[in-house]
């Protein structure tokens, strides 16, 4: 069953485009007409790809790997926030930071710094600290969580990433180009989609669209998530039994080796008392 339709595509305005003029010549595959100097995306090919996207996220997913949402425009960031969260996955909606793949160990000294001030505050320490000292840190700790608090359980390089808005977003996708880190994206028909792995041509600027998008791949990657929780379960189960089985085997083995041993032993009796008949 598809995961997501032509009609409801329709419905949430996903097939407007940009004026002609803005158009990037790197989109035609994707452009089925243009309508009153505006270019109308071709909505089967959206539909194609929107599979295709959701099919390889749920194996990131099932594989247990971490995906980045980035969306830093208005109109796409509440909704990102929630659909990356209802998942588990990290994101970004704030500024994107500069060599956050590129330069992530230390992105991730900033994200220490940030459990290092909680913890530091919870223990009491900065209360011998004076009002201003207090202010001072309460606002970069304030500082660090509006722009890192939702990557903070980003411990490794993430294995995609997902981008609404690639002319917008264009350094984080040049950083994962750059180390060869695939990205998935909503592209609408003034970016250029070259530099992405898994293009989804749709309007990118209206948020039912994304949100429509957002939800067959989300609901994908749930599914990747609950395939993989189901075969933890089996192989602990597994685990289990296996031990139970190995100690039935040696059971077996020794009350083998007890059978043998007592039918050698009866043979060699009755072995014994011939002789000492026939003697």
């Amino acid at each position: 069953m598809s995961r997501v339709n032509f009609d409801t595509l329709l419905e949430a305005g996903c097939h407007f485009g940009h004026l002609k003029r803005k158009w990037n010549p790197a989109m035609a595959p994707y452009i089925f007409m243009e309508r009153n100097g505006i270019h109308i995306i071709d909505l089967n090919k959206t539909v194609a790809k929107v599979e295709e996207a959701a099919e390889a996220l749920k194996q990131i997913a099932k594989s247990g790997k971490k995906i980045l949402f980035v969306a830093t425009k208005k109109q796409a960031k509440q909704v990102v926030a929630e659909k990356a969260a209802s998942v588990n996955m990290p994101y970004v909606i704030e500024r994107w930071p500069g060599g956050m793949l590129t330069n992530f160990p230390t992105i991730r000294k900033a994200v220490k710094k940030m459990a290092t001030i909680d913890k530091l505050t919870n223990d009491g320490t900065y209360s011998n600290l004076s009002k201003r000292e207090v202010l001072q840190i309460s606002r970069q700790r304030a500082k660090l969580e509006k722009n890192l608090g939702s990557i903070a359980d980003l411990t490794r390089l993430p294995s995609a990433l997902f981008v609404v808005d690639v002319l917008k977003e264009n350094i984080a996708v040049r950083e994962a180009n750059r180390l060869g880190i695939p990205v998935f994206a909503i592209v609408d028909t003034n970016s250029d989609p070259s530099n992405i792995d898994f293009v989804i041509p749709a309007n990118d600027d209206a948020t039912k669209s994304v949100e429509v998008i957002l939800d067959a791949c989300c609901a994908a990657m749930a599914e990747g998530l609950e395939e993989r929780k189901a075969e933890k379960v089996d192989m602990e189960a597994a685990g289990e039994n296996a031990p139970k089985a190995a100690k039935k085997k040696a059971t077996k083995a020794r009350m083998d080796k007890a059978e043998e041993d007592a039918i050698s032993a009866s043979k060699a009796a009755a072995f014994m008392s011939k002789d000492e008949e026939e003697a």
